[in-house]
């Protein structure tokens, strides 16, 4: 049975299913998930407050110094690289981008009726912002990243379904793409 990293960053875009995967992945391994947005939040009964850059960095560098975590975000900036550098592995969750669009549209009516929570107003403000930023994510921030992941050499795997690393978590053998 292939042996289950214990510090693991995912990455994607908005909509490519990384809250899912760490979800699974925790639920399977036992290990904590951390999602990058509470890092960047402080969240609050009478609403959100954004961290300082210290603030956030120093809640980031608390994560990464525990002994197992899962971490997902889409954030690829600077601040990041910590988790990256700390991690045994980086799934890359490359959902295809028609997927990401439909995922951004369900959650969106999803979060509207109250089926689904959201640390956000779903309003169609934040709705075309995903868009956006899943379009950016494909044109500048992917790029990027698999760049980052060459010149670095970070340990990682590239996954097109938030469903491949369920049977790597089972201890099945995993699937490369």
């Amino acid at each position: 049975m292939p042996t289950i990293p214990e510090r693991i960053h995912i990455i994607g875009s908005v909509g490519s299913g990384k809250t899912t995967l760490a979800r699974t992945l925790s639920t399977a391994t036992s290990i904590p998930y951390h999602e990058l947005d509470n890092v960047v939040w402080e969240r609050r009964l009478g609403g959100d407050r954004r961290r300082t850059d210290e603030e956030r960095d120093a809640v980031l560098a608390d994560l990464v110094k525990g002994e197992s975590w899962i971490i997902e975000g889409a954030h690829s900036s600077d601040w990041v690289e910590e988790s990256f550098r700390s991690a045994d592995v980086i799934l890359f969750l490359d959902t295809p981008y028609y997927k990401r669009m439909k995922q951004i549209t369900f959650r969106f009516f999803r979060q509207k009726t109250g089926r689904e929570p959201a640390h956000y107003t779903p309003d169609f403000t934040i709705f075309r912002k995903m868009f956006r930023w899943n379009a950016l994510f494909e044109r500048e921030t992917k790029p990027y990243i698999l760049k980052l992941f060459k010149d670095r050499g970070y340990p990682h795997i590239v996954l097109h379904d938030n469903q491949q690393p369920i049977d790597w978590a089972e201890g099945k053998e995993k699937r490369h793409v």
